[in-house]
């Protein structure tokens, strides 16, 4: 794959010091990416809807290197983060090729969640997407060169892939395409596209309402569990499912199939734990409340003929996705209902996002 298109043509940069800011979104998957060859090359498509309250925002702080000094501090809301210094590092090495000046710095790297710390939500989409885009802003600082917005955003979208894997959908919304796949014009595996058709209007401000199941540390990582599916008995035709669900998908989209997108997305999200599940080594991340949220959700839908339906991430929470026209009868439900099947009662309202921005 050609990636020549991200090493910058400049000759030389100003060596100063400076700062800038930017926030990501988080983002949830409709039809799932799982399996990735290196580095960080999906063996399927996806497509995911932007969030929009489930954000990261990260100021970066960079100056030349001087003496013995660090290289890399992180600070996740004023307190000091050794812990995620490695992963920062592994990711400079990946991207210095595409920002050659990254060793010639050092930096400090602010950042803060808007949803609870250990809440639940991989903050990995959301967080590598932000630094991303504060690097490509320190780029241009750096250069003098201003990018032209669309080629600004493929680039941070490249680069936040080689962090965390689906951060490369978190650049613009409401709906990103990673992978190629022949109904997506302009779809790659090397960073995400917004989804070029036109969506039915009881898409464009769709709602998400995140059930927090469990905020405990995951028995198994989704590194991990993207390995394990070389070797996997079912691999080859689950991605083949993702690349017809993504296309049918695109149909409901355009149509506005409300029974058409219940299906398909929670097809999706039973087919991704059904792949764990038959692992080897296997392993389970739904939560016996996991179940009963996904049972309570079924029996509401026959009860009252809503469009409410489920999601799940690489993990035991429950993302419940449905029209803004049923926000208020769903969030009593929430309330009444589900809340007590969540960690302390805890759920998060979200919807529809437009990607990055600076803040």
């Amino acid at each position: 794959m050609d990636t020549s298109q991200f090493i910058p043509s400049y000759s030389q940069l100003s060596p100063k010091g400076g700062s800038v800011r930017w926030q990501a979104p988080s983002n949830i998957a409709l039809v799932k990416y799982w399996g990735k060859t290196d580095v960080q090359i999906p063996m399927n498509p996806s497509i995911s809807f932007t969030l929009s309250t489930c954000r990261t925002e990260t100021q970066l702080d960079f100056a030349p290197k001087s003496g013995a000094s660090a290289w890399i501090k992180v600070l996740l809301d004023g307190e000091e983060q050794e812990a995620f210094i490695p992963k920062i590092e592994t990711f400079f090495q990946r991207i210095k090729e595409y920002l050659p000046f990254l060793e010639a710095y050092q930096f400090v790297v602010k950042t803060h969640n808007s949803f609870p710390h250990s809440s639940g939500i991989a903050s990995s989409a959301s967080g590598m997407g932000a630094l991303a885009a504060c690097l490509v802003a320190m780029e241009e600082q750096l250069s003098g060169q201003t990018m032209e917005a669309s080629a600004r955003s493929q680039k941070i979208s490249f680069l936040a892939r080689l962090g965390s894997g689906s951060a490369c959908r978190s650049m613009e919304g409401p709906l990103v395409v990673w992978g190629r796949h022949p109904a997506i014009a302009g779809s790659s595996d090397l960073y995400g596209v917004p989804y070029g058709h036109s969506i039915a209007p009881v898409f464009e401000n769709y709602r998400d309402s995140i059930l927090l199941v469990d905020v405990g540390e995951k028995q198994v990582s989704s590194t991990a569990g993207h390995a394990l599916m070389h070797g996997h008995p079912f691999s080859e035709a689950r991605f083949a499912e993702a690349n017809k669900h993504l296309t049918q998908l695109s149909e409901v989209l355009q149509v506005g199939d409300l029974d058409g997108f219940i299906e398909l997305v929670e097809l999706e999200a039973l087919q991704l734990h059904a792949m764990m599940l038959t692992s080897s080594p296997y392993f389970i991340l739904m939560k016996p409340n996991t179940l009963a949220i996904i049972n309570a959700v079924w029996d509401y839908r026959k009860q009252t003929g809503s469009k409410l339906c489920f999601t799940l991430d690489a993990g035991a929470n429950v993302h419940l996705l449905y029209p803004d026209t049923e926000a208020d009868e769903v969030r009593r439900f929430i309330q009444q209902e589900l809340a007590q099947y969540c960690k302390d009662g805890a759920f998060i309202h979200d919807r529809c996002g437009i990607g990055i921005s600076t803040f």
